[in-house]
């Protein structure tokens, strides 16, 4: 368990695909951690809170829509910071039209996932045709660092390198389309595809590696302040770790949510239900591989869904009625206690995302482990109290992450200019609120700088140890970064108005930074 842990601590949520700085190419990459950390340093901030990096379905720009719950998805890898292309000159070495293309992507107010990972991977590739002639048909201590790290990582990486190469071999198909062999796994066919995928196979892990280093260099210089990372509750039924063990999941079933305040039908996410039994009954080896992956590269880290970890909501993929699973209370409690256990024994510090529809028996169950909920100031409220008045932030229980909202939530501005005029007078009257506007209260206030402040100090001053406030809501802005059960291409594509590395050249990312120092010393975090 992080030494951390029980700390009165604040960070922001800032994705680290919305983070590029002026040598990234259009998006946020490992190298970025650095300046946006040493900007969250400079404002007291503690913990900088990532969405997964995970390796995304191909098409996608979910960081939710994994391929991989191991892999580092090869769209974040920094460019400068690879040998080989430096050494085959770099930028300089691309082509006229994909240095246009490069610049223009650069200059997008959204990330443009498409042409960044063509452009990547083209360099990638032309990358690694120079490692394999210099460094690995010679032998050299390069090439020799590459195999020490396949046999370290050999426990999930030899079955995502081959997955990954049949993948691209069978032109992006769902593995369920792929051969039967195939399919079902079979020695010798998987031995033949070893062999007429070497190199490609080679190529995927030879990624790994680059942002196995990057991100190991990146966590060196963090300025002090921790990492936290994000662990969804499942990976895309078509990825590598779905096809290695298909016997853990209900293909024939989809994981979803029951109607919540995010959507009035529920959500179906496409995504295979676990099979508990047959976890439980491999001792949840996966999950526990998983939570040691988390623990390697993470101080801590939020786990998504936690619900889905005590009872899954499956709908079946043929119609039918949904259904739980486990489908009783203490099947559930003992379930979800049990995968907590595993999760913590890893060392990392956990938060759970009980969010929507959770039954009070989870929460409960939280409080008795001590493991930190987050307390969502909108949702905080005394739900089976007449009117249902908030809850002040004071009240909130020390082991809790306070929260203005989160990736899948409108923003606080959003929010705050489309509540009832009842529920900000609610708000304005909580003693927290009004002893930061010095009892003025912020009934019928638009949305202005010091609302803003007053809404955000609240939390600050909250009992929680922990805070946590998406970078939007520091500044004010309406940008939201998802809207759940919405496709939509704007969806995972925010990015900060400036580059990251130039934020203390902006005023008001100076005047921000200098607000969240005052409010971290004053209440003590």
């Amino acid at each position: 368990m992080s030494s951390s842990a029980g700390v009165r601590r604040a960070g922001l949520l800032v994705p680290l695909f919305s983070s590029p700085s002026e040598k990234s190419w259009g998006i946020g990459e490992i190298a970025d951690l650095e300046p946006t950390t040493a900007w969250l340093a400079g404002g007291g901030q503690r913990i900088l809170q990532l969405l997964p990096i995970n390796e995304m379905a191909h098409g996608q720009q979910s960081p939710y829509s994994a391929i991989s719950a191991m892999a580092i998805d090869p769209i974040f890898l920094s460019m400068s910071e690879v040998p080989d292309f430096v050494a085959l000159g770099g930028e300089s070495s691309l082509s006229a039209d994909d240095r246009l293309r490069l610049s223009a992507v650069r200059q997008t107010p959204a990330i443009d996932h498409q042409t960044v990972r063509q452009l990547k991977d083209a360099a990638l590739r032309a990358a690694f045709t120079r490692f394999s002639q210099a460094e690995w048909c010679r032998d050299t201590e390069r090439a020799r660092a590459l195999k020490r790290f396949l046999s370290e990582q050999a426990w999930w990486i030899e079955d995502y390198g081959i997955y990954r190469a049949l993948h691209a071999r069978e032109g992006e198909r769902p593995w369920t389309e792929w051969p039967e062999a195939l399919q079902r796994r079979e020695p010798a066919a998987i031995a033949q595809a070893r062999r007429e995928l070497a190199r490609e196979i080679l190529f995927y892990q030879y990624l790994q590696w680059l942002a196995a280093l990057q991100w190991a260099d990146a966590r060196r210089r963090t300025n002090g302040v921790e990492l936290f990372g994000d662990l969804p509750f499942m990976v895309d039924g078509d990825s590598a770790d779905v096809w290695a063990r298909q016997q853990q999941f209900r293909l024939d079933a989809s994981v979803g949510v029951p109607p919540d305040a995010f959507s009035a039908t529920g959500q179906d996410w496409g995504m295979p239900v676990y099979r508990w039994d047959v976890v439980a009954g491999e001792d949840f080896r996966w999950l526990r591989e998983r939570a040691r992956r988390g623990a390697d590269m993470y101080d801590g880290y939020r786990i998504d869904h936690l619900v889905g970890f005590y009872r899954t909501y499956g709908r079946p993929r043929g119609g039918g009625e949904p259904f739980f699973t486990p489908p009783d209370e203490p099947s559930q409690i003992a379930l979800g206690e049990r995968v907590l256990a595993v999760f913590r024994a890893a060392g990392a510090e956990v938060i759970a995302e009980d969010l929507g529809t959770v039954p009070d028996f989870v929460r409960a169950s939280l409080a008795r482990l001590g493991v930190p909920g987050f307390r969502v100031l909108r949702w905080e409220r005394h739900w089976h109290t007449p009117g249902q008045p908030f809850r002040d932030p004071s009240e909130y229980p020390p082991v809790s992450a306070a929260a203005s909202g989160t990736h899948d939530t409108e923003t606080l501005a959003a929010w705050w200019e489309h509540a009832a005029a009842d529920e900000r007078r609610m708000v304005s009257s909580l003693p927290t609120v009004q002893r930061v506007t010095g009892n003025r209260g912020l009934i019928d206030r638009p949305y202005q700088p010091d609302v803003r402040d007053a809404l955000l100090e609240a939390l600050v001053a909250s009992a929680s140890n922990v805070v946590l406030v998406p970078v939007q809501d520091v500044f004010g802005w309406r940008n939201r970064i998802n809207e759940p059960a919405v496709v939509s291409d704007d969806n995972w594509t925010f990015r900060l108005p400036c580059p990251c590395d130039r934020l203390g050249d902006v005023p008001e990312a100076r005047e921000r930074q200098e607000k969240l120092r005052e409010w971290a010393q004053q209440y003590k975090r």
